[in-house]
C-alpha cells in the first residue's frame, strides 16, 4: 500500500475539526486524521507492506523549467530575496507534519522521499515492478497513469473521502475518461489540467482528447497526424495540435510520472508492533494522540 501522505494529511487537516488539540493548545487534527486513515485503510486490505511517499519536492525545478505555470498557483507570494517557490500551507497545519514524520518513525512505519521529486515520483518508482499487488491511496487523478489490471496496481482513490473511497481499475478509467490509464499522462497533456497549471491545448477539452487517443493511440501518433497532411484528422483538431507544438513538446515530461528513481534498498514490510513503543508512549501523551496511536497499534497487532 503506497500513501500520497500529503494528499492524506491535507485532506484530514481539512476533515477533522480544528478543535482536536495537544494539551498545549497546538492544533494536531491533521495528525489524529492521517493516523485514523491509515488504521482505516490498514484494517480494511491488510497490506503485507505499506510506505508512506513523501514530497521531498512538491514542485520540482526540472518541471518548472518545462513549464513555469506547473503549480505555480499554490506558490506562496515572495518578497524579494525570500526563498522562492514555497508552497501555501496554513500554519496550523504546517507545525503538524514534524509531528507526523515523529510519529510514523516511533511506529515503523516506512517514509520514502526522494530529492528532486514529488511523492507521485516516488509511487511510480515503487508501483513499477513491485513485484506484489499494489494500493495507491490518493486524491491525485494523475496516478490513474499508474493502473495497471495484469500487475495488480489499482489506486484507492479519495476524492469524495477515505471511507468513501473508489477503487480505481483499468475499467473505472475507460469508463471515466474513455481512454486506457497507459493512455491518460497523453489525456492529461492535452486537456490540461487546472490543478497543476497545466495549460492544455487551447481548444481541446476531455471529449475531444479521448477522441484523438481513440484514434491515433498516443500523443505522438495524434501530432504526426496532425502533421501529415493526407491524414484523416480534422482541420479543427489538426490547427490546434500544430499551434500547440511548444507545449506538447515538453509537456509529456511533466504529466508523466517518474519510475526509476534509484530509492536505495529498505524494507517497507508493516510492522506488527512499534519500532519504539516507548518514544510513541511519550509523543502520544505529549500531543494527546493516546485514541489514534492506540487504534492503529491495535490494527497492526491484530493482523
Amino acid at each position: 500500500m503506497l500513501l500520497d501522505t500529503a494528499s492524506l494529511y491535507f485532506r484530514a487537516f481539512f476533515g477533522v475539526p480544528d478543535s482536536v488539540q495537544a494539551p498545549d493548545g497546538t492544533p494536531v487534527n491533521a495528525v489524529r486524521g492521517l493516523l485514523d486513515f491509515i488504521s482505516r485503510l490498514v484494517d480494511e486490505y491488510q497490506p503485507t507492506h505499506l510506505v508512506c511517499c513523501w514530497d521531498n519536492d512538491w514542485r520540482p525545478q526540472w518541471r518548472v523549467d518545462l513549464i513555469p505555470s506547473y503549480k505555480a498557483h499554490r506558490v506562496v507570494a515572495v518578497r524579494p530575496g525570500d526563498t522562492p517557490d514555497i508552497e501555501e500551507v496554513p500554519d496550523p497545519l504546517q507545525v503538524q507534519v514534524p509531528v507526523i514524520l515523529e510519529v510514523l518513525e516511533a511506529f515503523g512505519i516506512a517514509v520514502v522521499g526522494a530529492d528532486h521529486y514529488e511523492a507521485d515520483d516516488v509511487i511510480g518508482a515503487l508501483a513499477t515492478g513491485a513485484g506484489m499487488p499494489v494500493d495507491i491511496v490518493t486524491g491525485d487523478r494523475d496516478l490513474f497513469q499508474l493502473v495497471d489490471d495484469a500487475a495488480e496496481v489499482r489506486v484507492l482513490y479519495t476524492a469524495r473521502g477515505v471511507g468513501k473511497h473508489e477503487k480505481v481499475t483499468e475499467h473505472t478509467v475507460v469508463e471515466k475518461y474513455a481512454v486506457l490509464p497507459q493512455q491518460y499522462a497523453d489525456f492529461a497533456t492535452l486537456r490540461g489540467d487546472n490543478s497543476d497549471g497545466l495549460p492544455g491545448v487551447a481548444g481541446v477539452g476531455d471529449k475531444t482528447a479521448a477522441s484523438l487517443l481513440l484514434s491515433y493511440g498516443d500523443l505522438a501518433g495524434v501530432r504526426a497526424a496532425a502533421a501529415d497532411p493526407d491524414s484523416a484528422l480534422g482541420p479543427g483538431p489538426r490547427s490546434k495540435i500544430i499551434a500547440a507544438a511548444d507545449y506538447l513538446d515538453v509537456a509529456p515530461t511533466v504529466v508523466a510520472v517518474a519510475r526509476d528513481i534509484d530509492l536505495g534498498e529498505r524494507d517497507h514490510a508493516l510492522p506488527a508492533e512499534p519500532a519504539d513503543a516507548e518514544a510513541l508512549a511519550a509523543l502520544a501523551e505529549r500531543w494527546g494522540l493516546a485514541s489514534p496511536v492506540e487504534r492503529l497499534t491495535g490494527v497492526l497487532a491484530a493482523r
